[in-house]
Formats: structure tokens, sequence, C-alpha cells
């Protein structure tokens, strides 16, 4: 009989495991700012962190992160990010770190406007009808700004 309430116990556990992840990944893939279900329309998340550059990512080197798909520039950088994906995930999703702080919501980004914050990727739009984000971010206060943003980003999650 014991044997049969731990199995039981193993199996309750294993279902919720399985079904927080599948709702996790459901989340993440609702609010990231994808294409095809790509993330940073294929720019390499290592590169901004690691070399400050918007970098174009290979579509031999992909990584699937809880249903969001990276591309990397290179086999390294895809090694990387497996070692620590939290490290290189873009903030906000990977929209618009100005319009969420200035209570725009998810707008896009141009993947080539960016900024690392403290260690953080934080991306930009940059077209009609606000222009380079970036630029009007870097008129302001990072810290005030990322406040900011990350409570209109937390009043979009569930």
């Amino acid at each position: 009989m014991k044997h049969i309430t731990k199995l039981f116990i193993l199996l309750i556990f294993t279902l919720t495991t399985v079904n927080s992840s599948a709702a996790s990944k459901e989340v993440r893939t609702k609010h990231y700012n994808l294409k095809d279900g790509l993330a940073l329309k294929g720019y390499d998340p290592v590169s901004y962190i690691d070399h400050n550059k918007a970098v174009k990512g290979k579509s031999i080197y992909v990584h699937t992160q809880e249903g969001v798909k990276y591309r990397f520039s290179s086999r390294a950088n895809l090694t990387k990010f497996k070692a620590s994906p939290s490290k290189y995930e873009p903030q906000y999703g990977g929209w618009c770190a100005y319009a969420l702080s200035d209570g725009n919501g998810k707008v896009d980004i141009n993947p080539k406007r960016f900024k690392v914050i403290k260690g953080k990727l934080y991306l930009y739009y940059d077209a009609f009808p606000w222009g380079n984000t970036l630029e009007k971010w870097n008129e302001g206060n990072d810290a005030a700004q990322i406040k900011k943003a990350n409570s209109a980003w937390k009043k979009l999650l569930p």
C-alpha cells in the first residue's frame, strides 16, 4: 500500500510539473514579441550582452527556450545561452522598453536599437509615429524608466 501511495504522489507531482511547464510556455509565447515563433527578429541574444552588438543569428544555430526560439551567430554563443538563458533573454519579452515605460503597452522593436543596462537587454522601436525611442529613452533616467516599464509589464502578465 505504501508503494501505491508513493506512486500516486509521484504521478500527481509529475502531472502538476508538466502542466505548469506547459502553462509557462503558453504565457511566454503569448507575451513574447515573436514572428513565426522567432524572438529578436532572428538576432543573437548573446551578441547584445557579451559584445554590445546587434548580430543576425544563423538558421543553423537555433535553440528553443520554453517555447521561444532564438538564433545565434555561432555555436559558442548558442552554448553560452543554453548555460544561462536568463542572462541573455530580452526584457519585456522583446517588446519596446520605452513604449512600456511611456504607457503604450506592447510595441514592436527594431533589433538594431538596443541598450544593455546592468547586464540586461532592452530593445526599442524606431519608426513612425514615435521615431527612435532609444534616443527618447536616453533623454530620461534609466532607473526611473525601468521602474515604470517593469510595472507596466507586470500588469500585462497573468
